[in-house]
């Protein structure tokens, strides 16, 4: 925690006193209580399930659609924190599939449901079938996690959005508020509260653990220079989506208070930290082609070689949010989180019309992006999707 803290330019871990406040609430609350946490083998699914695993919940059962991050999550587990008298199991499914609903069908109850499985990569917009499954997955596997969880008398539903379903500029945030809107319809039938919140620090995917993959392999460390974005650690990810979990009221969403331990720093700082870290001094390469030659042989002299460059991607926001200035906000009630204090509004008509259009295309097998774009853009008629030409894939 000390040395991703250091390398974000923190001193300081952003929910210690709201923990301590409630820690005895929080503990009551889950060592007696059942939950079931989706996408639980990401990097924020398993820092959730550490958050609850730790306060000796009746029963967690996990699911993830990776069988191999849910192994390692069961070794980390069993090695930081042993055991539970409560039951304790791990499902390697996909909740869109039939298997996932006969799982539920022989159980299903539990107190809590939290969802954390998300498509999260701006990378993902690039082609229309990635995209489709992007909506498939932030969207309706939402939907209908949240009518089973109607179905089986769950008490509360917890979903993670993003920062970037605030006023979004890219398809990863639009697909997330309109999962909001989804959500709010569902309200009526059972309480839900959701999180929005920054980049997670060295999560995986992520081009902060590229660097890790990067010096593990001799190959350049490459960032944009003028991205300057939020940074949570996972394990504060974790507290704020079990917080919201717990204590968020209907429709609230929980979010970070930004303060002097929160504050904006750019991807290339980060690098020149984490590479110091190591005990390498930065050297900053002119091109890729220089980048990649001088990656064999740099780093043996203490030097490793970087290419920094301006962004000019398709959605990349220029600056992050956690909120826009329509919404209400409740900023009392804790110490270093905001609540946003929302009322079920969507449009019906406009939902049902969304969820008509895309499974015509999937009964198809045949759509294009730029028909997934016109669909967003009627739930969403202020979108500020700007589409360059360029993707992540295209650089190294």
């Amino acid at each position: 925690m000390v040395k991703i803290l250091e390398l974000i330019g923190r001193t300081k871990e952003l929910f210690v006193k709201d923990i301590q406040t409630y820690e005895k609430e929080l503990l009551k609350i889950v060592s007696s209580s059942t939950f079931l946490v989706l996408g639980g083998a990401g990097s924020i699914g398993q820092a959730v399930t550490k958050e609850i695993f730790k306060r000796n919940p009746k029963k967690l059962h996990v699911v993830d659609i990776s069988e191999n991050n849910m192994v390692e999550l069961v070794r980390d587990i069993r090695s930081s924190f042993g055991y539970i008298d409560g039951d304790f199991q791990t499902f390697a499914l996909d909740i869109g599939s039939w298997e996932y609903d006969a799982f539920i069908k022989a159980d299903g109850r539990y107190d809590y449901v939290l969802n954390l499985s998300a498509l999260k990569h701006v990378r993902s917009e690039k082609d229309p079938y990635t995209l489709m499954r992007m909506i498939e997955t932030n969207i309706f596997n939402t939907d209908k996690t949240l009518q089973q969880s109607i179905d089986n008398g769950t008490k509360k539903y917890f979903c993670v959005s993003t920062d970037k379903a605030a006023n979004p500029v890219n398809m990863m945030g639009a697909s997330k508020r309109i999962m909001e809107m989804f959500v709010n319809r569902k309200s009526k039938q059972i309480d839900v509260s959701m999180a929005r919140f920054a980049n997670v620090a060295f999560s995986d995917g992520s081009l902060l653990h590229g660097f890790n993959q990067r010096i593990q392999k001799n190959q350049p460390i490459v960032a944009p220079n003028d991205i300057k974005r939020y940074f949570v650690t996972p394990q504060e990810s974790g507290e704020l989506c079990l917080m919201s979990c717990i204590f968020g009221e209907n429709r609230d969403i929980f979010f970070p208070k930004l303060s002097e331990n929160l504050h904006l720093i750019t991807f290339s700082e980060i690098a020149v930290k984490y590479l110091k870290n190591l005990g390498f001094e930065p050297y900053l390469c002119k091109d890729e082609e220089e980048a990649r030659e001088l990656g064999k042989s740099l780093p043996k002299k203490g030097k490793y070689p970087c290419l920094f460059t301006a962004s000019d991607t398709t959605g990349e926001k220029d600056f992050e949010e956690f909120f826009t200035d329509k919404e209400v906000l409740d900023m009392e009630k804790f110490e270093n989180l905001g609540i946003i204090k929302n009322e079920a509004i969507y449009e019906e008509k406009l939902l049902n019309e969304f969820e008509n259009v895309i499974k015509t295309y999937k009964q198809k097998l045949s759509w294009t992006k730029e028909d997934i774009v016109k669909e967003f853009f009627r739930l969403i008629p202020d979108f500020g999707h700007k589409e360059t030409g360029k993707y992540l894939d295209g650089k190294m």
